[in-house]
């Protein structure tokens, strides 16, 4: 017990090592409650088929027939020759087919649990990508801020001491401390920010999300390539998810397929008398009379084939609008790293010389200090700039990287949907002329 206690301790204590983003997205999976839902859901599922595929139970009845209720009989259960106390057992024989038919319904509902748990995985891991790199980014900006602080900061008492000496305006002055509140009111913000994405993050992998981030993964690559798109699409949640409700679909088709075959029941009553009359046994049987099949069992055969066909059409619709999506994606993502790119080799490197020729102008009376200031605002928005781009080449990475979840890449395509024992949506029931 002590052991267990020191163990329960020491997992509630937080980790020290850093929380990389692989480590966050599996706190995150450990922690949603949707994900246990669909678990749930499915083990709900898969409970049913075992109950459907059984019998139904059978009826066990008490009775007593023919009581009579007025003459010197009334009211004895052994006067009366008429009169009965019986019991019977009625039991009804649902073929092996149709129970079948019902369990592999419930079979396809515990599939469609499970991909909806596949669906909802991948918006989690793509939400907390998200809220992970926010929280990054806008430590990097903080970081970024402070050490402009620090240098506008030391430009400042710069400029106070030479204004003491004389080699300096107060005009100078006045620049730098704006210079120098400029970038205060930022961190402001900046702070509000990290806070924000602090509880964003909590949000999905709770009180871990206070701990020192760890490094960056590599955003410039990714799983989805894009010449297995067309086959990757077909492996998206949301397309598995329609797979799975046509599936549903067309086990309820076969389901009401199953149900033009009448269950019949067989019943077995024993029935005693006075002791001057002899015991009866009475056997029967109870048979429904689907008279009305074309305008009944054949239009909910047609309904359930047509609903399938609506999932089959809606699923394809779905598939076109993921595809130009995750084609945007990619565009936007790689144009991004381009950028990128471009910031690296030109963009900073231009605005840092900048600033060095205007410190070295400033330095011989060519320049003003507000053209410093000018120069080191620009280098500063210059790279802030490039960690927005950053970050949203980042979240766009995250759509794309967890689009599909890992477990359910590279997937064998699934099979023909309309099974031998169903007609085609094409080959229904023709629609019959009301009289």
């Amino acid at each position: 017990m002590l052991s267990l206690g020191i163990a329960s301790l020491a997992a509630a204590q937080p980790s020290s090592s850093p929380l990389t983003l692989d480590a966050a997205l599996d706190a995150a999976q450990v922690r949603s409650a949707t994900l246990q839902a669909q678990d749930a859901a499915s083990r709900v599922a898969r409970e049913m088929a075992v109950s459907a595929g059984r019998l139904p139970d059978p009826v066990l009845r008490l009775s007593v027939d023919n009581l009579p209720i007025e003459g010197p009989m009334r009211y004895s259960l052994t006067d009366d020759f008429m009169t009965m106390r019986s019991v019977s057992l009625m039991q009804t024989f649902t073929g092996s087919e149709k129970r079948q038919a019902r369990s592999a319904r419930y079979e396809r509902e515990a599939e469609a649990a499970l991909s909806m748990r596949s669906m909802q995985k991948a918006r989690l891991f793509t939400q907390t990508a998200r809220a992970w790199f926010d929280r990054y980014y806008q430590e990097q900006i903080q970081g970024l801020l402070q050490r402009q602080r620090e240098e506008a900061g030391r430009v400042s008492e710069a400029v106070e001491s030479a204004y003491r000496g004389g080699r300096s305006s107060q005009a100078d002055v006045l620049a730098a401390h704006a210079a120098v509140a400029r970038i205060d009111d930022r961190l402001h913000e900046v702070g509000a920010g990290l806070t924000n994405a602090k509880a964003q993050l909590q949000r999905w992998i709770g009180d871990g999300a206070e701990q020192p981030l760890g490094a960056l993964p590599r955003i410039d690559r990714t799983r989805l390539a894009e010449h297995q798109l067309g086959h990757e699409i077909d492996q998206h949640p949301d397309i598995a998810v329609m797979n799975a409700r046509e599936r549903v679909a067309l086990a309820e088709a076969e389901v009401a397929r199953q149900d033009k075959s009448a269950d019949w029941s067989w019943s077995l009553m024993y029935s005693k008398r006075g002791s001057q009359f002899g015991d009866m046994v009475s056997l029967g049987v109870s048979i429904p009379l689907q008279w009305d099949q074309a305008r009944k069992q054949d239009r909910e055969l047609s309904a359930r084939l047509q609903k399938a066909e609506q999932i089959r059409l809606e699923r394809e619709e779905m598939r076109r609008e993921h595809l130009f999506e995750v084609q945007r994606l990619l565009a936007n993502w790689r144009s991004n790293l381009t950028r990128l790119a471009d910031y690296d080799k030109t963009l900073i490197p231009l605005a840092t010389e900048r600033v060095q020729a205007m410190e070295a102008a400033f330095r011989g009376d060519k320049a003003p200090l507000a053209a410093v200031i000018e120069a080191q605002r620009m280098v500063t928005d210059t790279r802030l700039e490039r960690l927005r781009i950053e970050k949203q080449t980042a979240a766009w990475w995250a759509e794309l990287e967890y689009l599909i979840p890992q477990e359910q890449a590279g997937q064998a395509p699934l099979p023909d949907p309309w099974p031998k024992t169903l007609p085609s949506p094409s080959n229904q029931p023709a629609q019959e002329q009301e009289p």
